[in-house]
């Protein structure tokens, strides 16, 4: 599993803080190995490591949105901008999810070689 410095160094990570990176990646890699145990999932350690930092990109992404963090409207003087809120349901975040795994890792719904 990464560590905080492969996630800024190799990863180029800048979201996540320090002090929830390493809650953040385990949950990435638990669902990382739910897809395992699901599909056929192939790809180096590198290429999961950077899979989980992705996954866990996502995972504080919607935590973030689903507890009001995000700025959803703003003002400056006599100028304003609003934006609609972010989906946030479950199966959302299940596809952004699996979508940011396939980024970086080969995930194959029968065998590769059929």
């Amino acid at each position: 599993m990464p560590d905080y410095a492969f996630y800024r160094a190799q990863y180029k990570g800048t979201s996540i803080p320090r002090e929830e990176f390493s809650f953040m990646s385990g949950r990435a890699a638990d669902e990382l190995k739910s897809y395992e145990r699901i599909y056929t999932v192939s790809g180096t350690d590198e290429a999961r490591k950077m899979a989980i930092c992705a996954m866990a990109d996502v995972l504080y992404y919607y935590d973030t949105a689903a507890n009001g963090g995000m700025v959803t409207s703003t003002s400056v003087g006599s100028v304003s901008a609003s934006m609609s809120k972010p989906d946030v349901s479950n199966k959302a975040q299940s596809k952004e999810l699996y979508r940011a795994a396939q980024r970086y890792l080969d995930i194959y719904r029968g065998c590769p070689s059929c």
